[in-house]
């Protein structure tokens, strides 16, 4: 039967695009379901404040009447001003094992894109790096993490073979969090406290945290303005980021950088909650948020989602600082596994320290591009 490409353009449609995935990824052991409520605002135009300056569709394929494949495509008009670039990007591709499929919604976002007078585009990527981004390459053996990709393996061939060759990839490392801490560890992060002119700000319960929310985001702003994808996030996207995240995190995996009382690090880790997620099929209510947040209690596994230093105060040990305290946190909780969430494989300094704490590369993500 053919494939007819129909774009989303009323709620039934954006619910059809939103479930499709636990359809396709029904019997995939390690595929993780994203948590739904979060999902559904994602692709509201009124929630999302990402589409306020940005061009996108949301398209299904369908087979016989039957809804087999979706994809997004966006075109970040802030992100292509900044950077004075004509991109488009693709992203949440989904599809059984069907080049047919993949082919028709891939030629239906490239289109799309080169109507709007784009001249590349680039994928698996959202509207911004805080989104899921890139193909999981390497690494299928192990369970997806939070806010990441879990793609099968035919995925990669799909998108290969329509003609998309590597722009970047994304390195996740692997860090044994049960060793002993390196005795230069140790002895940075005693000589950066020691000299009195940074303050290292840790927490206790999750309402020290929330007035420092903005202040990090403004912080990441400028820490990741050189960071490859990334797109300044404004005021209100702030708010929401902090609305999403602060719910979950631990506040013991939160660690500042003060200098004079402005902040000039941070790093923040959030015990995995894969299992609960899966066990919640992504459904917080009635009972899913408890399955979630127990199993944040019981996981032996700390994910490092997002950590910065700003420019100037680089080399200074404050990364150390910061790490050392996490360490020991990770050990006291008893953490047995640090994921470094992603890490672009460009990142010299970052890998670096990955690698002085034994950190070894465990899965590979890959974002694409193609010239339109």
């Amino acid at each position: 039967m053919p494939v007819e490409i129909k774009e989303v353009t009323s709620r039934r449609d954006r619910r059809e695009f939103i479930y499709l995935p636990e359809k396709i990824h029904q019997n995939h052991d390690g595929w993780l379901p994203p948590i739904y409520m979060d999902e559904k605002n994602y692709f509201n135009p009124k929630k999302n404040p990402a589409f306020d300056y940005s061009e996108t569709v949301l398209s299904l394929a369908y087979r016989d009447g039957r809804p087999v494949g979706r994809i997004m495509g966006i075109i970040n008009n802030r992100y292509n001003d900044l950077y004075q670039e004509r991109q488009a990007r693709f992203g949440y591709l989904e599809c059984w094992n069907e080049p047919e499929v993949a082919d028709a919604l891939m030629d239906h976002v490239e289109e799309w894109a080169r109507q709007h007078g784009m001249q590349k585009i680039i994928g698996p990527f959202g509207f911004t790096d805080q989104d899921p981004e890139g193909l999981i390459i390497e690494g299928f053996e192990h369970h997806a993490t939070i806010a990441t990709y879990y793609n099968y393996e035919y995925m990669v061939d799909l998108v290969e073979k329509h003609g998309y060759r590597k722009e970047i990839d994304y390195v996740v490392y692997r860090v044994d969090a049960t060793q002993d801490i390196p005795d230069f560890y140790k002895k940075i992060h005693h000589r950066v406290t020691r000299t009195g002119e940074f303050s290292l700000l840790e927490f206790h319960k999750r309402k020290e945290v929330k007035p420092h929310a903005k202040p990090v985001f403004r912080l990441m702003n400028d820490c990741f303005k050189d960071i490859y994808g990334y797109t300044p996030l404004d005021e209100r996207e702030m708010e929401e980021l902090a609305k999403q995240y602060l719910p979950v995190l631990d506040p013991r995996f939160v660690k500042f950088v003060e200098r004079e009382g402005e902040l000039v690090a941070f790093v923040i880790g959030i015990p995995d909650m894969s299992e609960g997620i899966r066990k919640a099929r992504g459904r917080l209510f009635p009972f899913g948020i408890f399955k979630i947040l127990r199993s944040a209690k019981k996981t032996r596994q700390l994910d490092l989602l997002l950590g910065g230093v700003k420019e100037e105060y680089r080399g200074r040990g404050l990364d150390v600082m910061m790490g050392y305290r996490m360490m020991v946190e990770a050990q006291e909780a008893g953490m047995e596994i640090l994921d470094s969430h992603h890490e672009l494989e460009n990142n010299t300094m970052m890998r670096a320290e990955m690698e002085r704490m034994g950190g070894e590369i465990y899965k590979r993500y890959r974002i694409y591009q193609k010239d339109l």
